[in-house]
């Protein structure tokens, strides 16, 4: 793990409007995959957040559990109708485990990048896999890097624009190391505000190879969550990973 590292830091400084930013997400659609997925067992996510994801599962029947880094990030989940029902941990989704085993562990919205190394992230892996039983999946959803996108290592893009709100995102990025920064600028008639992130970025097959480590193997990978097969063209993957029954 990278000396230094805040798993609390981002959900500090987004709680309060994460909802907000994450509205426009295929909530429905990933929640149907991911209980397609379980199979009817219990399901784990990391980076449970605010529970735009685990409060619905949870409404369906399934039971469903958390571990997340930010405090601010779980209180506004427990305030939800249904989330105060939802065990969550508050720690490293990379190291911490918690009791049971699961059907499913989750693992969505690029939160995987959240993480500050390789290590962390081979270390994320095998805690997954420490947690599902014989035949139980995992689930990673993250964005294809492209680092053409990015002009003498930086980068500006309009992410979403309407009568309401502006949001753009400056990034600057360091292929040697994987790292990414990025600062997302959002306007509204009530003012600005700036949300840093850092990300360490992996290639899908990166993820594979982390996976096998973790005594997993690939066994599907779509485009997005109503499982468009996946292509070179594609700038998001849905990689599901199964330990061996």
């Amino acid at each position: 793990m990278t000396t230094g590292f805040d798993p609390a830091a981002y959900g500090r400084g987004i709680a309060d409007i994460y909802d907000l930013t994450v509205a426009n997400l295929p909530t429905e659609a990933t929640v149907e995959q991911l209980c397609l997925l379980a199979e009817g067992g219990p399901i784990l996510e990391f980076g449970i957040g605010t529970g735009r994801l685990a409060v619905p599962i949870a409404a369906r029947g399934h039971e469903v559990a958390g571990i997340d880094g930010s405090p601010e990030m779980v209180e506004i989940l427990r305030a939800k109708p249904g989330g105060e029902r939802i065990p969550v941990t508050v720690g490293d989704f990379s190291t911490t485990r918690v009791e049971g085993t699961f059907s499913l562990v989750a693992l969505t919205t690029n939160t995987i990048y959240a993480l500050p190394s390789q290590e962390a992230q081979v270390a994320c892996f095998r805690n997954a896999a420490a947690h599902l039983r014989p035949g139980g999946r995992f689930v990673v959803e993250a964005w294809v890097p492209d680092p053409a996108a990015f002009r003498n290592g930086s980068a500006l893009r309009l992410l979403a624009l309407s009568e309401d709100v502006v949001l753009a995102e400056a990034a600057r990025i360091s292929p040697a190391e994987q790292l990414m920064a990025t600062t997302k600028v959002r306007l509204t008639d009530g003012g600005v505000r700036l949300l840093p992130a850092n990300h360490r970025y992996a290639w899908p097959c990166e993820l594979d190879l982390m996976a096998r480590l973790a005594g997993m193997e690939r066994e599907h990978r779509w485009a997005d969550w109503h499982r468009t097969p996946f292509t070179d063209a594609s700038a998001e993957h849905v990689s599901v990973y199964r330990l061996p029954g």
